[in-house]
């Protein structure tokens, strides 16, 4: 949500996401930098965002604006920031400007040191060509989150809608070798993956595949920026229930199979189990519990 639109930022407040993100950049023109940095310290201190996680995105750390919205946000609401967005990161160098301000603003406020956390927005090619090395510069980064739309241009995709395949392209998704890379840097180092927004509001399809493409390779998320697209985000993220019952089923079979029978392997439904199918199990049912879904089965033991 825009910082510098009150309206907004109180809709925020009732909507189903796991995170909400008061913005600094993209979405505040330049003439309310500064207006808006006072509006995000005061929906902090407001509260009432229950279990969300509390997020600002400031300015490029190349920019003018950036080191203030840092020192005051944090200074004045620190405890009440769960973590910071870092737009166009191109290189560990920036992450690391961060987690030492933030150490400095930390010890000298009080706050317990780490507690707020670093998301990485990475948006262009020189941040994509280093996210191993942006992935592991700060133990306080939670998340690597891709951004398609300064993406799109430095890579110089004919394309005017943010998110969406540029027209005329055959090659199946393009945006499928930037989402592995970045969803491999995250894993390598323990951070989730989060895709970024699809600007065409209205076209809801086209945000469900986007969500969808996403959410089967392994993103934890998507971020929205209108309420009518977080049903449809959240729907796609979420597993069927067959899934769901699937998954736990064959997590409750396993350990049957492997403590009553001592096999490492069984037959479920007529499919191989083992080790490697709890894994897969095991993020399934997780993200099901996670999406509040209830169980419609139960593993029988064969008799």
């Amino acid at each position: 949500m825009p910082a510098s639109n009150a309206r907004f930022v109180v809709k925020a407040r009732e909507l189903p996401v796991d995170e909400v993100f008061l913005d600094l950049e993209d979405a505040v023109a330049p003439a309310e930098k500064e207006r808006s940095r006072a509006a995000v310290v005061q929906a902090l201190r407001d509260g009432g965002w229950g279990s969300k996680v509390r997020a600002v995105r400031v300015n490029d750390a190349r920019t003018g604006w950036a080191y203030r919205d840092v020192v005051d946000i944090v200074e004045q609401a620190g405890g009440s920031l769960d973590a910071i967005v870092l737009p166009k990161v191109t290189s560990p160098l920036d992450v690391g400007w961060l987690d030492m301000l933030l150490s400095q603003i930390e010890q000298a406020s009080g706050l317990a040191r780490g507690r707020i956390a670093i998301e990485a927005q990475i948006e262009d090619a020189a941040g994509l060509a280093a996210a191993d090395e942006i992935a592991a510069a700060s133990p306080r980064l939670e998340a690597l989150v891709f951004g398609p739309a300064d993406f799109m241009a430095s890579l110089g995709m004919r394309s005017l809608t943010v998110g969406a395949q540029p027209p005329g392209y055959a090659g199946g998704d393009a945006f499928h070798y930037a989402h592995l890379r970045l969803l491999v840097a995250a894993r390598a180092h323990g951070l989730q993956a989060i895709d970024g927004p699809f600007a065409a509001i209205r076209d809801a399809a086209g945000l469900a595949a986007s969500a969808a493409s996403a959410a089967a390779i392994g993103f934890d998320g998507k971020w929205v920026v209108h309420p009518g697209q977080v049903d449809v985000v959240n729907a796609e993220f979420s597993p069927s229930q067959a899934d769901y019952d699937r998954a736990e089923l064959l997590i409750e079979a396993y350990d049957y199979y492997t403590t009553v029978q001592r096999r490492g392997a069984a037959m479920l439904g007529g499919e191989m189990i083992d080790e490697a199918s709890r894994k897969l199990a095991l993020v399934v049912a997780a993200r099901g519990r996670a999406a509040g879904l209830d169980r419609t089965s139960r593993f029988e033991p064969p008799q």
